[in-house]
């Protein structure tokens, strides 16, 4: 278990406290996806946390696989009645039980993934989804590398911070196309974020 995965398994009940409430960007975004994806979809979640999107993605009619690497944040899930994998992108089996993904959605958790890895991780998500099926990503906008303690998580966390050209050439050859990003969304402490969606292309490509 590495020092991020760690952090978070330390402060899982707290982290899950914290971030209860889903903000009315995040809100605003999933009213998008929903619209895009229509109801029944199936979505695969990466970093499900407290399992607060989840549960909005839901009330939208969307049907969720629910996965996090962080074994506190699955026993969290599962403790409420819900089905959670524990599972990590970059090496675990993504595919679906009973087919393709209709969407994928990562927010604030891909920024996790170190910068050499990242093209890997977007082009196995990519493998698992249909064609048409749809990406919706956040990440830290900035320069580098770092730690951080914030927030009620108590334990240093490792985050990759990410520039738009440089995340858009991180895209390519995924199996990602139409990608479109928003950057300079201020988020708490006056961090900015960067908003990804992105959509399949032809299956093979």
């Amino acid at each position: 278990m590495n020092h991020t995965v760690r952090a978070y398994d330390r402060d899982a009940a707290a982290y899950a406290a914290a971030t209860a409430r889903v903000p009315p960007a995040v809100g605003a975004r999933l009213d998008e996806l929903a619209a895009v994806v229509g109801r029944g979809a199936t979505v695969l979640e990466i970093g499900s946390a407290g399992g607060r999107d989840a549960l909005a993605m839901e009330e939208r009619g969307l049907r969720v696989r629910r996965t996090d690497v962080t074994p506190g944040f699955v026993d969290l899930l599962r403790e409420q009645g819900h089905d959670c994998d524990l599972l990590d992108p970059l090496v675990d089996d993504l595919a679906a039980p009973d087919g393709l993904y209709d969407a994928v959605w990562a927010n604030a958790s891909l920024l996790h993934v170190s910068r050499p890895d990242l093209p890997t991780v977007l082009a196995r998500l990519a493998a698992v989804t249909r064609a048409g099926g749809v990406l919706r990503a956040s990440f830290k906008e900035g320069d580098g590398e770092g730690w951080s303690t914030h927030g009620s998580v108590t334990s240093p966390r490792h985050f990759t911070y990410w520039r738009e050209a440089a995340l858009r050439a991180a895209m390519s050859d995924t199996g990602w196309t139409d990608v479109a990003m928003r950057s300079g969304i201020v988020g708490k402490a006056d961090e900015t974020w960067l908003e990804l969606s992105a959509v399949r292309g032809s299956l093979g490509s």
